[in-house]
């Protein structure tokens, strides 16, 4: 894999991230210590949500490796499946998000869509006929 290249996408979307983990771990600790073993969750949010779908598009497209087997792979299905998520998240809550979130969500479809066709072309896989990601 080391001659494959690979498509970075732009880290706007992941300084939210951060600042949401920052957020959380100001808060002061009113509930018991965790149990040692146990994960704690990030506060559920609209950025966590769609962060979450990027990411396994992400993972899909063998942009970041696969948390199960830590290798990298393609999936072409999968990877339009998340972009297409994404992109009824976008058409379901259109006019009831605040700007940066409206903007997150914008930013997000447009590089993952860029992504998949980008990497289409580098290893000449066209898009297999009918439905699916709206470019």
């Amino acid at each position: 894999m080391s001659d494959e290249k690979k498509i970075f996408i732009d880290e706007d979307w992941k300084s939210q991230v951060e600042r949401e983990k920052e957020a959380f771990a100001k808060q002061p600790e009113s509930a018991p210590a965790p149990e040692i073993g146990s994960h704690e969750l990030p506060p559920a949010s609209f950025e966590m949500l769609v962060t979450t779908f990027a990411s396994e598009a992400m993972v899909a497209l063998g942009q970041l490796p696969n948390p199960f087997t830590n290798e990298h792979s393609i999936s072409w299905d999968h990877a339009r499946y998340t972009i297409d998520m994404l992109q009824i998240i976008e058409d379901k809550t259109k006019g009831n998000l605040s700007t940066d979130e409206a903007a997150i969500l914008e930013t997000l479809l447009h590089q993952l869509r860029l992504a998949f066709v980008t990497l289409q072309k580098e290893y000449n896989n066209p898009a297999p006929d009918g439905g699916g990601l709206k470019l």
